[in-house]
């Protein structure tokens, strides 16, 4: 099998463009969800689309919501950094839990750093503010990203697949039992994307010059069809929502069960579409990062 020498350089740039990516994508969805009326109204309404079906879902959505803790984060850290201690991988151990830490405090900065206009489009919640991002979807999306991170190389496609639905399933929890507008947990997935880019950088700057790695190591196919259903629930997202966008800016209470299904249901397309976009390119980029021979 061909081995070839890191091209850290390349490996760089691209991580700094990916973090950048996500920092921008943070901020065009903080402008349009808090400070404009189109975008408040948007998630309004998937907010009060969630009352449809939601008694047969209510109990499974509680189960998945109280599963997050701090407890539970704790314990899942210290797992996540013994597997990269057990590999004798100590600068991946460190970056793993900093990955966790870091996305989570930012989280909880923003949500009561950042302010949110009342535009009377939700009363109910007015005095709620500012729920932007969401802890639990932060909590799962860090612990799912930052496993990808320490996984041996075989299980690292199983670990991307389950750990991007577990935390697309939070994120739609959130959603699904009132705790959280859909911008919440789309941003909370950024910053934990924006937290691997840099991470990643930490890997890189750690790594020896002569560190090697294999193409074999790559998964291409696998990040390219996790990459290929997050596209298509985004498109699928902004069709839903440019359709709603296109009706008359009514009262979300005087709306039909149609323009509130499809604001829910585009939403939850998204949360899950984005969570799928952020882990592809985790497992596009962690090869190089962590390289099946240190040197």
């Amino acid at each position: 099998m061909r081995v070839r020498v890191t091209a850290r350089g390349g490996t760089a740039v691209w991580l700094v463009l990916l973090g950048l990516g996500h920092v921008l994508a943070l901020l065009a969805l903080w402008r349009l969800a808090l400070h404009t009326e189109t975008g408040q109204w948007l998630d309004t309404v998937a907010l009060t689309g969630n009352q449809i079906g939601q008694d047969r879902i209510d109990e499974l959505v509680s189960r998945v919501l109280n599963a997050v803790s701090v407890v539970s984060l704790l314990a899942a850290t210290a797992v996540i950094g013994f597997i990269a201690l057990l590999r004798r991988r100590i600068a991946l151990a460190v970056t793993a839990t900093a990955l966790i830490v870091g996305a989570n405090v930012t989280t909880q900065l923003l949500k009561y750093g950042l302010d949110r206009p009342e535009y009377g489009i939700d009363p109910q919640r007015a005095a709620v503010g500012n729920s932007l991002p969401s802890g639990h979807a932060c909590v799962a999306a860090s612990v799912a990203v930052a496993l990808v991170l320490v996984l041996p190389r075989r299980a690292r496609v199983a670990g991307a697949f389950l750990g991007a639905g577990y935390a697309a399933v939070n994120g739609v929890a959130t959603l699904s039992a009132g705790w959280h507008r859909p911008s919440d947990a789309v941003a909370a997935f950024l910053i934990v994307g924006g937290w691997a880019a840099a991470g990643g950088l930490l890997l890189l700057a750690t790594q020896r010059e002569q560190a090697q790695v294999e193409s074999a190591d790559a998964h291409r196919g696998a990040a390219l069809l996790l990459g290929l259903v997050g596209l298509a629930a985004v498109i699928l997202s902004a069709v839903a929502l440019a359709w709603l966008d296109g009706l008359p800016k009514a009262p979300v209470s005087d709306l039909t069960r149609r323009p509130l299904f499809a604001g829910y249901a585009g939403s939850a397309a998204g949360i899950v579409g984005v969570m799928s976009l952020v882990m592809a390119l985790v497992l596009a980029s962690v090869h190089r990062l962590v390289p099946r021979v240190k040197g």
